[in-house]
């Protein structure tokens, strides 16, 4: 690969690797509350700021609980869940894309033996997969978006497989969020 291919990619690694561990060593500051408290100072701008956090979010393996929940507390059980599958669904495009262009080459190249076969039977299921991994909790959200850009499944069936099969937990933990706020306050 010569450099002017390698320099960009190294850049986008770097500002991923700098943005997962800025929120590793801040950890102890992202919470519900937090979240709430600057959301909510953004009035009439919430909603985008709330998805643009929620999609980055993604991107740093930030769990996607916090944000799941806070959605249904700050938004209510119905825009709070449009709001949760927007940014889910923008980060882990975003991830998608990310691990496509850094290594989907280089994968698709030296996979070999076991992973040459898993990733062909990857390929080969298609929206499938995409369905099984997102409908199954057994598969960590954040990891599997970036590992999924690593198989050749089109980006388009990614991300419609991935919308209509993130419904079902984005509404139950959106409500979840939003029921939890209601017991708090009593």
């Amino acid at each position: 690969m010569n450099m002017r291919r390698l320099i960009p990619r190294l850049l986008v690694l770097l500002a991923l690797i700098a943005t997962a561990a800025w929120t590793v060593l801040h950890r102890d500051q992202i919470s519900l509350a937090s979240l709430e408290a600057e959301v909510r100072s953004l009035g009439f701008w919430a909603p985008a700021a709330y998805v643009s956090l929620f999609a980055a979010a993604t991107l740093a393996f930030v769990p996607g609980l916090i944000f799941a929940l806070a959605g249904g507390a700050l938004f209510g059980p119905v825009w709070g869940s449009l709001w949760n599958l927007l940014g889910a669904t923008i980060g882990s495009s975003f991830a998608f894309l990310i691990a496509r262009y850094l290594a989907g080459d280089l994968v698709a190249r030296k996979a070999g033996g076991w992973l040459g076969r898993l990733i062909e039977g990857v390929d080969a299921e298609g929206w499938r997969f995409v369905a099984f991994v997102r409908l199954v909790p057994l598969f960590p959200f954040n990891l599997s978006n970036y590992a999924l850009g690593l198989t050749r499944i089109p980006f388009l069936q990614y991300v419609v497989a991935s919308v209509i099969c993130m419904v079902p937990g984005a509404v139950a933990y959106t409500w979840l969020g939003y029921a939890g706020r209601g017991a708090l306050a009593g």
